[in-house]
């Protein structure tokens, strides 16, 4: 059993961390773009004048999408996939990579759609009371907090599995 994880073909389950990395909180993002789209086109409709400060409601869910490219991105260079050559590593270190990527994929899918109810909550403020716009991107930003950590942690773990050998 021990062979298995020792064998050199770990790069499939360190490329499955990236794919996930990427698709989930971009899932996330595009949801979320999507439903702050849906309630700035209708206050739009009635005031075309509150365009800008809607569309800056509208883009504070993307940047989870951004996150799990960031770190797609950073582990698929690490891994000498991008400008590089590819590295061997055992299936145990691969499957650490996954794992590692995990903390925002999962974090930036769900806290993109909650970032983007709260967004759309902004909207509704807008709507209501254009001076006010500066809470609504507060709220929103407070979900953001979250995604920024598991980043992090994600970022962190990614880094610290290249120097360690399993």
């Amino acid at each position: 059993m021990m062979a298995f994880f020792q064998s050199p073909h770990g790069l499939v389950f360190a490329i499955l961390g990236a794919a996930l990395v990427t698709l989930l909180p971009g899932i996330g993002s595009a949801t979320g773009v999507g439903m702050v789209g849906e309630a700035a086109a209708g206050v739009t409709t009635e005031d075309p004048s509150k365009f800008s400060k809607l569309l800056i409601l509208q883009l504070l869910p993307a940047t989870q999408g951004i996150y799990g490219m960031l770190t797609s991105f950073l582990l698929l260079s690490q891994l000498g996939i991008i400008g590089g050559t590819p590295v061997e590593i055992t299936i145990i270190k691969g499957l650490a990579y996954l794992f590692s990527c995990l903390p925002i994929a999962i974090v930036g899918y769900f806290s993109a759609i909650k970032q983007a109810k709260t967004s759309a909550a902004g909207v509704s403020l807008v709507a209501k009371r254009p001076d006010q716009m500066s809470k609504g991107m507060i709220f929103s930003a407070m979900v953001e907090t979250y995604a920024i950590l598991a980043l992090l942690i994600s970022i962190l773990g990614n880094s610290g599995i290249a120097n360690i050998n399993f």
